[in-house]
């Protein structure tokens, strides 16, 4: 065998024993300065819990616009790296064209771009989600996260979301029990119509189920404080009635043996409707009962109105055009417009919430650790009550200079293990194995019982997140959705949220006015060097071999 052939054979036998020790041998290394292309923790646990084939079909091929191709391509890298960790995660993107209708039945909203290429504006209809199959059970993946900052920064928030996305798929469809979430339909509780748009997105992750604190001839308090245990988390959606001792320590009780709670109290009578009819209200002090009760686990509401000149927009009626009622939008600053606080996984990225009427909260020492959520901004003021209200307010010129008071809290976290509030009192009854200290818990409390309730029009229940009247877009169900999450997180999920990626976007004005300099450099210029180094190549070897 010549010399030659025995190096091209070392090289060949070289290829197939390098090819054979990476099949045994995979090593990966995440150099990004984000660790964009790193799994968490947590992410890996869930994944590794699919001990069955998954399938993930992803509705985002087809012509997109660039920001969109992007989105695309993250996913399709997102889903490289689960596959990695798990390979019997399979996917494949679709194209979402011909298939529309069967999208929608599955509950996939297509959503309208606004798309800016080469200085011209068009609309395009796409499909951003994906749908996991698992175990005959399937679950659908919004892809694109709401936003009202613009397309780059929704585009940004959805490629930072896919993590906390999927991994949320694979532990609904690996839960082996769903959790049971009530909602309180007692004391006054808002109906079912206006809570139709929060609870439908609740139904699709967990049990519902309504429930009272009312006991009766059949049904004794401690029947009732049995039943509640039975419920992981327990929604209490602007009250309006008075709680007795005996519903009081229900609560505490259910609440001492671990009961997530959800509070959203009006400690004031203020309705919107009663004051555009009227044009002026005396808004006065609601009586709960409860500010004993959320005092022995660390926070008072209280008993005033927040205004706030960052705040959102009413329609008013301001006159008639033939049969044509007129409306004219004004900012009310009894509705202050709230940006959540950007460094907790319940509020990352969601859009300002709107709250109604809210009160000042204030925390109290104690054990309990206590963040922060909902706060207004520093240009701020709360008024005492009785107080009257009126739109004719509205016409007023605003004075900044009365509005410098301190930032009001209006949505508070709570965790840690909590002191029964009838620890050291009498009891309305005789509770079975009552706890004076609780095992580690959270509950979270906001000021305000409205921001869970959609509009109404025409008897039909509208979206939450968008106001009918004004066109508004709000972050109150993302919120709402997000802190229940959380609540009845024991994995750790919901911090996936707070991952932040750098992500370089192309400027789309510079794009377009380069666009001609930037083809002539990668497709002319080439050109033209290829033929002048063939025209020298060629001159070179004349001169080479006429000599």
């Amino acid at each position: 065998m010549s010399r030659d052939l025995k190096n091209i054979f070392k090289v060949v036998l070289l290829f197939f024993a390098v090819n054979f020790v990476a099949n045994y041998l995979y090593f990966r290394k995440d150099l990004t300065k984000d660790h964009r292309y790193t799994l968490s923790e947590v992410s890996k646990k869930i994944t590794d819990k699919l001990n069955q084939r998954v399938q993930v079909e992803v509705y985002l091929k087809g012509n997109f616009p660039l920001d969109f191709k992007r989105l695309s391509h993250a996913t399709e890298q997102y889903l490289e790296e689960v596959k990695s960790e798990n390979p019997k995660i399979r996917y494949k993107l679709i194209d979402p064209v011909g298939n529309e209708e069967a999208l929608i039945k599955k509950g996939m909203q297509p959503s309208r771009l606004t798309v800016e290429e080469e200085g011209s504006v068009s609309e395009k209809l796409i499909f951003p989600y994906a749908l996991v199959k698992y175990d005959h059970k399937e679950v659908v993946v919004p892809l694109l996260v709401n936003s009202a900052e613009g397309q780059e920064k929704q585009l940004q928030r959805s490629i930072e979301n896919l993590e906390y996305a999927f991994s949320n798929a694979f532990a609904q469809l690996t839960a082996k029990k769903q959790k049971s979430v009530a909602v309180l339909r007692s004391n006054g509780t808002l109906e079912d119509i206006y809570l139709y748009d929060f609870l439908s997105s609740v139904k699709e992750k967990y049990n519902l189920a309504p429930f009272t604190l009312k006991s009766s001839t059949f049904v004794s308090s401690q029947q009732i404080a049995d039943d509640i245990k039975k419920y992981d988390a327990l929604v209490i959606p602007k009250p309006t009635q008075p709680f007795s001792e005996q519903d009081k320590l229900i609560l505490d009780q259910y609440i001492m043996n671990g009961g997530k709670t959800l509070w959203l109290i009006d400690n004031v009578y203020a309705e919107m409707d009663s004051l555009q009819q009227t044009g002026d209200a005396m808004f006065i002090p609601r009586d709960l009962g409860l500010t004993d009760l959320l005092f022995s686990y660390g926070v008072r509401i209280n008993y005033d109105l927040v205004q706030d000149l960052y705040s959102s927009k009413i329609a008013v009626a301001t006159g008639n055009v033939g049969n044509q009622t007129q409306f004219k939008q004004f900012l009310w600053r009894y509705y202050p417009l709230i940006n959540p606080n950007q460094n907790h996984s319940i509020t990352k990225s969601v859009e300002p919430v709107n709250l109604k009427f809210p009160s000042s909260m204030d925390t109290l020492k104690n054990n309990i650790h206590k963040t922060i959520l909902l706060q207004t901004s520093k240009l701020t003021k709360t008024t005492g009550l009785p107080n009257i209200v009126s739109l004719l307010t509205l016409a007023d010129k605003v004075d900044p200079n009365q509005y410098i008071g301190d930032q009001q809290n209006l949505g508070i976290l709570l965790e840690g293990k909590f002191t029964s509030a009838y620890a050291y009192r009498t009891k309305p009854f005789a509770a079975n194995n009552f706890k004076k200290e609780g095992v580690d818990n959270k509950m979270i409390v906001i000021s305000d019982g409205d921001m869970v309730a959609n509009q109404v029009h025409e008897g039909q229940p509208t979206a939450l997140n968008v106001d009918k009247w004004t066109g508004q877009y709000f972050g109150n169900k993302e919120f709402l959705l997000n802190s229940l999450d959380y609540l009845l997180d024991d994995s750790g999920l919901l911090t996936l949220r707070g991952k932040t990626l750098e992500i370089k976007m192309l400027n789309k004005q510079k794009v377009a006015s380069d666009k001609g300099f930037w083809q002539f450099i990668n497709i002319v210029l080439p050109l033209i060097l290829l033929t002048l180094f063939g025209f020298g190549y060629q001159g070179w070897r004349k001169r080479k071999y006429t000599k």
